[in-house]
């Protein structure tokens, strides 16, 4: 059963004839003028690489939280000179004889390293207490830099080197901990992910369309739009503070979008072709149809990634910006450099056939149609089907935990894990996140000595310390610093308990009555504040992507259920992929044949990054299909009919484009940094959810139950909203907005 608006409802029937709009002319033009277009991206793209080159910026994990005790704490040590500010880095030793043999040697790579630049105070491990193992054998160094080593250049590394060259002539091994440690990674190798991604591509190009120049149109046009938009970001960042993990995402989202609209507006060009428009005028109605959904696409993509700056913190913005620049640019390229090659091309777009070259099916015994038909027949079974799916794998999110991936996850052959794995040895896994507890003493009139042993005893009696080192006053007098080491790593749940029972109940006590205040901080500290802050403003990003595009969709489809239901099925899927995600990561079900050798938590960003992407890249697949369902509604105002007949113009353009995508994302599973890989995952998998169990299962048989109130819009909102057509029929006679959802039943 179907739920149907009253008969008497008025047939849409076909748009009048109107002017051709803005898009087809662009698309017209570009055809026409093709060697110009494409002259004029090559030399826009040689232009933005000797920029780039020339003055773009560099990338970097660095992000504040104000408001929090972790970053008031932090503040406090660089105001008033303190030991503990800047950033520090462990160096770890071990030599089986006992490092006190090594003492000269020891000495002369402290001093070393203490004349390096940017570097402000050396520890060594004999002069430091607690900072050789109980068997003499490990010991570590810590060095505090004036700004984050893991930004220095590698050349920095090889004078790092040098000072400790005589140590290891010495036979006594050395590693480096921390951001000196991310450093010393070994490079990645450049462009292995982006080029399986390309290879994949092109095989299901072929397969898809059948000839080599009808793949090989958007593989140029990706490309072209990616490398112009990695350009830009370069120079932006010379402006902006990107993450370090930003050109990484960048290159995903703007290799797949890329991919996929060039490949929607390929598709429909060849459509137009084979149905008799000369090249000129089936590119300028390709833009003026399907150019519209990839700007409408294009468009929602880039709203939702905005949205991170909904979470008030300007690292996770940036990153949403780094990846929304490249996403603009590649719709830029397919609503340009597309419609060039395709003119071009001409009507040879589908020589060097390596099969029968695949036009677009529309024929009612389509496979699609019959499956249309299917989903029909019984739409709530397919619908039920399709929410048991996305349940199921939604179930591992109740259990998501939080948290950061440190260098206990890394590759066993990597400094950092060897120098992480040393410590956790021979001094406890809390020895590689000590927390830093600063208390404010100026203008409190407080007893210092009195403080400093109540801070002492509070801290030492605290469950979960190891070990309390401290407090010592800074040498204006104005702070006590003390550093505790906790039991576990830092990415233990226990430690998190361990920063919030510090900080919200044994220090205050502590203090009561002196005047002085406390803060925890660090950065294992600051990490967990930087979580919290995440889940905290989580839903405020939530609330603000899925309103915009709701929005959206609304002045697209004028259809208040079309909207909501696309709006909701993505929230569905979206919790699906996180389950995918807590599953392989943090339960560790099959971590190992993706390189992740133990069980992790899920990194506090990836959760709203992960949103905001899966969010957009959702929308794009919705937009596509559900314009061709419109247009063939507005045509004739069937509602079944638009269903089946969307459906079939447009399953096979989708699959093609879903196995692009999900092969660009999976081939980013080669990182060797975790946070890619979960990244990597996670939209793969949401792809492959939207374009299988949200395109052939929940999406039409939800359609077909609403019948024609699909369509329906009050018509007070129907007169506020302004208009937004994504098919480009300039000015279509709208069928009579339904005064309301309810009435009738058609078998």
């Amino acid at each position: 059963m179907t739920v149907s608006a009253p008969p008497d409802t008025a047939h849409p029937g076909p748009p009048p004839a109107t002017p051709p709009g803005a898009l087809h002319r662009l698309g017209r033009w570009c055809a026409r003028n093709a060697r110009r277009v494409i002259f004029a991206w090559l030399l826009v793209l040689v232009a933005a690489f000797a920029a780039d080159r020339a003055w773009g910026g560099t990338y970097e994990d660095e992000f504040s939280l104000p408001g929090t005790t972790a970053q008031r704490g932090a503040d406090l040590l660089e105001e008033h000179g303190s030991d503990l500010k800047g950033v520090g880095a462990q160096i770890v030793l071990r030599a089986d004889d006992g490092l006190a043999t090594h003492r000269t040697s020891l000495d002369a790579a402290m001093a070393g390293i203490g004349r390096l630049p940017e570097v402000l105070t050396v520890a060594g491990p004999l002069t430091t207490p607690g900072a050789v193992s109980a068997d003499g054998t490990t010991g570590y160094a810590t060095v505090r830099f004036a700004d984050n080593p893991a930004t220095f250049d590698r050349s920095y590394l090889d004078r790092v080197d040098r000072a400790v060259g005589g140590l290891r002539a010495d036979h006594v091994s050395v590693d480096y901990g921390g951001p000196l440690g991310q450093l010393a990674r070994p490079k990645a190798a450049d462009g292995l992910s982006e080029a399986i991604g390309l290879v994949t591509a092109v095989v299901v190009l072929l397969f898809g369309f059948g000839s080599v120049a009808a793949a090989g149109l958007p593989l140029v046009t990706a490309v072209a739009g990616l490398a112009g938009g990695v350009a830009v970001l370069g120079l932006v960042a010379a402006a902006v503070t990107f993450g370090a993990t930003a050109p990484t995402l960048a290159t995903m989202m703007g290799l797949g979008v890329g991919l996929d609209y060039a490949l929607f507006l390929t598709t429909r060009h060849r459509g137009l072709l084979a149905s008799g428009a000369r090249p000129e005028e089936a590119a300028g109605r390709t833009l003026a149809t399907s150019g519209r959904a990839v700007l409408v696409a294009a468009a929602t993509v880039a709203m939702a990634l905005a949205g991170l700056y909904a979470s008030g913190v300007s690292f996770i913005g940036s990153l949403g910006a780094a990846a929304g620049i490249t996403v603009l640019v590649a719709a830029l390229a397919s609503l340009t450099l597309a419609p060039a090659l395709l003119g071009l091309a001409g009507a040879r777009v589908d020589r060097w056939s390596v099969r029968r070259p695949v036009a677009d099916s529309e024929g009612d015994d389509d496979t699609w149609r019959r499956w249309a038909a299917t989903v029909r027949r019984r739409p709530w079974l397919f619908l039920a089907a399709g929410l048991v799916v996305l349940g199921v794998l939604a179930v591992p999110v109740a259990s998501l935990r939080l948290g950061h991936i440190d260098a206990g996850a890394s590759p066993a052959d990597y400094t950092e894990r060897r120098a992480y794995d040393l410590i956790s040895d021979g001094f406890g896994a809390g020895t590689n996140g000590p927390l830093t507890v600063v208390v404010a003493l100026d203008g409190t009139g407080a007893d210092r000595d009195a403080v400093t042993d109540g801070v002492r005893t509070a801290l030492s009696r605290t469950p979960g310390v190891v070990t309390v080192t401290g407090p010592v006053a800074t040498s204006d007098g104005g702070l006590l610093t003390a550093t505790v080491v906790p039991r576990r790593g830092p990415e233990d749940a226990s430690t998190a308990a361990l920063v919030h029972r510090l900080a919200d109940q044994m220090l205050p006590r502590a203090l009561a009555g002196t005047g002085a205040h406390a803060y925890v901080t660090g950065t294992t500290a600051v990490q967990i504040a930087f979580r919290d802050t995440l889940v905290e403003r989580l839903p405020w990003v939530v609330a603000t992507v899925v309103g915009a595009a709701f929005v959206l969709l609304l002045c697209v489809f004028r259809s208040l259920l079309v909207a909501l239901k696309a709006a909701v099925l993505n929230l569905l899927s979206i919790g699906a992929a996180y389950g995918v995600v807590v599953a392989v990561f943090q339960w560790g079900w099959g971590g190992p044949l993706l390189g992740v050798t133990e069980p992790v938590p899920v990194e506090s960003f990836v959760p709203m990054m992960m949103f905001a992407i899966v969010f957009g890249l959702s929308m794009d697949y919705e937009i596509f299909l559900l314009s061709r369902i419109r247009e063939v509604w507005l045509e004739t105002g069937d509602n079944d009919a638009s269903v089946a007949g969307g459906l079939a113009a447009t399953a096979r353009v989708i699959s093609c484009a879903a196995i692009v995508m999900t092969s660009v994302f999976l081939a980013f599973l080669l990182s060797t940094n975790v946070v890619i890989k979960m990244m990597a995952l996670g939209l793969g998998v949401s792809v492959v959810i939207d374009a299988t169990v949200v395109r052939l299962l929940l999406v039409p048989a939800t359609m077909y139950l609403f019948g024609r109130a699909n369509w329906w819009l009050p018509r007070p909102l129907d007169r506020i909203l302004p208009r937004l057509d994504p098919e480009g029929t300039a000015a279509p006679r709208q069928p009579e907005p339904l005064s309301a959802p309810a009435p009738g039943t058609t078998a």
